[in-house]
């Protein structure tokens, strides 16, 4: 699970951290703050916004947009949604704490530095670590020394960025309270995987996925990884079927 990357803004406008990545992405390595793989973000094209409105999973009538739209898959390391996305053109940066898994456009800083960097969409996974409904055994704790809270405010500050289209993606729990009840809930066997994850998106400016193709098959993979250092980065990859979807019903 991850946090955050840089827009390209012009000098003038830009945060310190978008600077810093500009520099190391040309050769500079003075400020380690924020490392990018691959070319600085381009600044988002203007797009005329006037009708644009959320959506809350409800069909949308809206402007065209560019085919290279800048697109951010926050709290990404696999690269696997933002791979899908530049399959078709986009620009696409995947953005966490953690380098990315495979080669592709990476910003590996905090994500809350960036996002208000001009996104033509953003599709954040915000660590469930404290939110969801499976570790309720270990509420109180979290929410004495702060934990939860912290994690509830991260949430909502991908519900709260600027952007005209975003998607969040948890597993169920408490945000459906605390925040409000998501848009849809999808499951892997309606995008080619035969297995069952229950995931909530809330949505902002964008109409809920359509199922791609349903199959056999309700094993609950996720729920019977190995116990491991790194039973958490496989639980929290996004399926593939589930990213190429994303990638053409929202790009």
């Amino acid at each position: 699970m991850g946090h955050r990357p840089p827009g390209f803004h012009s000098a003038a406008g830009c945060s310190s951290r978008t600077l810093h990545a500009i520099r190391i992405a040309q050769g500079d390595s003075s400020d380690a703050g924020v490392r990018v793989h691959g070319s600085p973000p381009r600044r988002l094209l203007h797009v005329d916004s006037t009708d644009l409105t959320p959506s809350h999973g409800r069909s949308l009538d809206t402007p065209a947009w560019n085919t290279d739209m800048r697109v951010l898959i926050a709290c990404e390391f696999s690269g696997v949604v933002r791979d899908a996305f530049a399959a078709r053109g986009h620009d696409a940066w995947s953005c966490d704490l953690l380098p990315t898994e495979r080669p592709g456009q990476h910003l590996q800083c905090d994500v809350r530095d960036v996002l208000g960097d001009g996104w033509g969409l953003v599709v954040a996974h915000p660590p469930c670590d404290h939110l969801a409904v499976s570790g309720a055994r270990w509420f109180p704790a979290k929410q004495a020394d702060g934990r939860q809270q912290q994690a509830i405010e991260f949430f909502m500050d991908f519900v709260n960025c600027p952007s005209l289209r975003v998607a969040i993606e948890n597993p169920v729990g408490i945000m459906s309270t605390r925040y409000r009840k998501p848009d849809q809930i999808i499951q892997p066997w309606q995008y080619g995987h035969g297995e069952t994850k229950a995931t909530c998106l809330w949505l902002k400016g964008l109409a809920a996925l359509v199922p791609t193709n349903i199959v056999h098959g309700r094993t609950p993979r996720v729920h019977h990884e190995s116990p491991g250092p790194d039973r958490w980065k496989n639980r929290s990859r996004t399926l593939d079927g589930v990213a190429q979807a994303m990638a053409t019903q929202w790009g």
